[in-house]
């Protein structure tokens, strides 16, 4: 009998633990280790933010729920993993072995690359989290109450950017509906060299798309900006030109700033020998098995991912959900053939699929590989983009509920946009 732990319950743990238990039999145990025992919809966080959700709608208690598929939980998180023995020494000072360990345990947010950044005591806002969105709404709610200046965007090293479109575009429609966007100015100022590059390098006409819904709705935008400090009112950031030369900038002041930070790896996976890069993202290879450990696999933001391009400030590619199914159906299948026995892998197809929603429409990017040159190289906007993003929320969390492995990212967003598959 193997035993097979998953470290993480988000967004790909719970997809890799429900087909663990699909696609094994039920000789062979499944336990995930989670920080906490709630599972978050992750995607849902800029509207929490906004108040267009709540807590309540985007989160949902996960012991029971597998329980009921027979899988074992801890919510302790781990504390200690020790590759060599295959052992795993956990938050609640328990240990437990293993035979596979998959790594889905997202990012340590890394706000304290730049002084003041981040919720309290920084003077930053935040989406990652549930509880960082919880107290980004009132941020919100503050500013309803005494309009002033507006700071959307992303710090040096940042590789998720979808978010931070989401939330300026619907923080801006919020706004209007109110009939006081005119006492809010907003400013997106982001690593990107360009608006629409996201990490990806654009997808398809994204540049010229996000640059026409940022003039359409009055948002400047400063692009290759370095941010530096951020003081209880003001945001100190210089720009690099092309060649990297910095041009200083005035402080910006604000009365709301929301800015997504880089990312590093988990401080217990990061500190296992040879098993990370220098920013603790697990090194892999292209079967998602760790190249030091091939008894490990690592799947989603945890997973080492080089920068697709060089750009004068620093910026990361993103995993996204269509990507993060990916390999973890690859995981699934690559841990099957070595309990069978079997030399059959399986490579995941990493492509990205980005829905970003604008309030009442959105923008859609898909990028197939996700790595140029490239099958498909799509970019869409519309009302749909937005019903498309509600559809995946709520097919997602029924996903969750139901504990099925059924891959929600292919199968509505390809759908909504009228493709029958990737390749």
């Amino acid at each position: 009998m193997a035993k097979v732990i998953v470290v993480g319950a988000g967004l790909g743990g719970v997809s890799v633990a429900f087909e663990l238990r699909e696609v094994l039999s039920k000789q062979h145990s499944v336990m995930v280790v989670g920080e906490g025992d709630e599972f978050n919809f992750v995607p849902s966080n800029p509207w929490v933010a906004l108040g267009t959700r709540t807590r309540e709608q985007v989160v949902m208690p996960i012991a029971t729920i597998f329980a009921k598929h027979a899988i074992d939980f801890n919510s302790s998180g781990v504390a200690h993993i020790d590759a060599e023995q295959r052992k795993l020494k956990l938050g609640d000072g328990s240990s437990c072995n293993y035979d596979f360990l998959v790594l889905c345990t997202g990012p340590k947010l890394a706000f304290e690359n730049v002084p003041g950044a981040g919720p309290e005591p920084g003077f930053t806002q935040s989406i990652c989290t549930v509880d960082h969105a919880v107290e980004a709404h009132k941020a919100f709610t503050r500013l309803l109450e005494v309009p002033g200046p507006v700071l959307v965007g992303a710090l040096p090293g940042a590789s998720c950017f979808g978010p931070a479109y989401e939330y300026v575009l619907s923080l801006e429609y919020e706004l209007r509906k109110r009939k006081i966007r005119d006492r809010v100015p907003i400013t997106f100022i982001t690593p990107e060299p360009y608006l629409g590059h996201m990490g990806l390098g654009g997808v398809g006409d994204s540049k010229s798309l996000m640059e026409h819904k940022f003039r359409e709705h009055g948002i400047k935008w400063e692009c290759n900006a370095k941010l530096t400090e951020f003081t209880a009112n003001e945001a100190h950031f210089t720009v690099l030109d092309d060649s990297g030369e910095e041009q200083s900038k005035e402080p910006q002041p604000f009365k709301l700033a929301m800015f997504l930070p880089a990312f590093k790896g988990s401080p217990a996976v990061a500190e296992v020998p040879d098993l990370c890069n220098p920013k603790g993202f697990v090194k892999t290879n292209t079967f998602q098995r760790a190249e030091a450990y091939p008894e490990i696999y690592a799947a989603g933001v945890c997973v080492a991912i080089a920068p697709i391009e060089a750009t004068p400030v620093p910026v990361g590619a993103p995993k996204t959900g269509l990507m993060i199914e990916s390999m973890t159906s690859a995981i699934v299948k690559n841990i099957h053939a070595s309990l069978e026995g079997s030399e059959a892998w399986v490579e995941p197809t990493l492509s990205a699929l980005c829905l970003a929603d604008m309030g009442n429409t959105g923008a859609a990017f898909l990028a197939v590989p996700q790595n140029p040159p490239r099958n498909r190289n799509w970019t869409g906007s519309g009302r749909w983009v937005h019903w498309a993003k509600v559809a995946f929320e709520k097919y997602f969390m029924y996903k969750v509920r139901r504990g099925t492995s059924e891959p929600v990212y292919e199968k509505v967003g390809l759908r909504m946009m009228g493709l029958k598959r990737l390749k």
